[in-house]
């Protein structure tokens, strides 16, 4: 009998309820404190005085850093042997970017992501690991942009200025290379590290770690695609640190790009812990102590995290038209 793909996971629904209470309440809570040392009359200068042009500028580079995360993801994609055309899985970032923008959780856009994948892929377990490596390749491009925003940026009379020391993102960045690379270069040897799991399911384990030991072995014959992966992550970054330095721009805040290189992914990886709702009032919170530490009023910092936000969501709105196109589209004959 052949097992299903993947181990059905249902939480229950006043658990749900109560995660999703405690998210809203953490939310509002930041933002109400933040609001209240807010200068209202300083942030909605800064609205009221935004550049258009700047902002259609910004729009441009988000829309750029998303066809460059396609490209990345499809590189992942080629070197597993899954056919998928550039085209679909552009349409398929846009609906992700949609889901992670109206939807309470920053998972919701991965599970497109991975539904739209598993056909070609052939397994649940193959596109999803793939989506897995990409957010993992995504992330160590995300340090490395902060560990040079935070050099730069840091040195000389702002040195105290930085919360962090960039000699620990450099570190992170060095131990997380040294712990990952085995697993390409040897993956016979995750799949020892993963036998324990056995005791859950021999069967279901053993196909699954199958799969994820062949997918390994497929990327140590092709590492110029995980190569390709990481400058397209760290390209991605890049693109997000000149996005908001255009809103900035736009808001006549006057901050340097190379604190936004620091900040900008920092107040990304805020957002990734589960305790708020699609990072509202965390990511406020992370900007405003930063541009407390540089002498920036709460309002600059409101105003830059508030109107970027806004812009990234009605971008994802297009998603949201994919979405509805793809929903009404014929499914092609066999």
């Amino acid at each position: 009998m052949q097992l299903p793909d993947a181990a059905p996971a249902t939480p229950s629904r006043a658990r749900q309820i109560l995660v999703g209470l405690a998210k809203l309440i953490i939310s509002a809570g930041l933002l109400t404190v933040l609001f209240s040392r807010t200068d209202l009359g300083g942030l909605w200068a800064h609205i009221r005085g935004a550049s258009i042009p700047w902002l259609a500028f910004g729009l441009l580079l988000y829309l750029v850093s998303l066809i460059v995360a396609t490209w990345r993801w499809e590189g992942l994609l080629a070197a597993q042997h899954i056919d998928v055309t550039g085209r679909s899985l552009f349409g398929s970032y846009l609906v992700a970017t949609f889901f992670n923008n109206f939807l309470p959780s920053n998972i919701g856009g991965d599970v497109v992501r991975i539904r739209d994948t598993v056909r070609p892929a052939g397994s649940k377990t193959l596109a999803a690991t793939v989506v897995l490596i990409d957010r993992a390749i995504g992330l160590a491009g995300l340090v490395l942009v902060a560990a040079v925003g935070a050099t730069v940026a840091g040195g000389g009379a702002t040195a105290t200025m930085m919360p962090v020391v960039p000699a620990w993102l450099w570190a992170g960045l060095l131990l997380a290379t040294l712990v990952s690379a085995p697993a390409v270069i040897a993956p016979a040897g995750v799949g020892r590290m993963l036998q324990p799991l056995r005791v859950i399911h021999p069967e279901w384990v053993d196909g699954r770690i199958a799969t994820i030991t062949e997918m390994l072995g497929r990327f140590r014959e092709r590492p110029q695609s995980l190569f390709r992966g990481f400058a397209g992550a760290v390209g991605v970054q890049v693109l997000q640190v000149f996005f908001f330095s255009a809103v900035a721009h736009s808001l006549n805040i006057p901050i340097t790009t190379w604190h936004l290189a620091f900040v900008v992914p920092a107040s990304f990886v805020v957002q990734m812990l589960p305790v708020s709702v699609n990072g509202f009032g965390v990511r406020e919170a992370t900007f405003s102590f930063y541009f407390n530490r540089l002498g920036l009023p709460i309002e600059s910092a409101m105003a830059l995290s508030l109107g970027a936000t806004g812009l990234i969501m009605l971008f994802s709105l297009s998603g949201a038209g994919a979405w509805f196109l793809r929903a009404h589209r014929p499914e092609p004959t066999a």
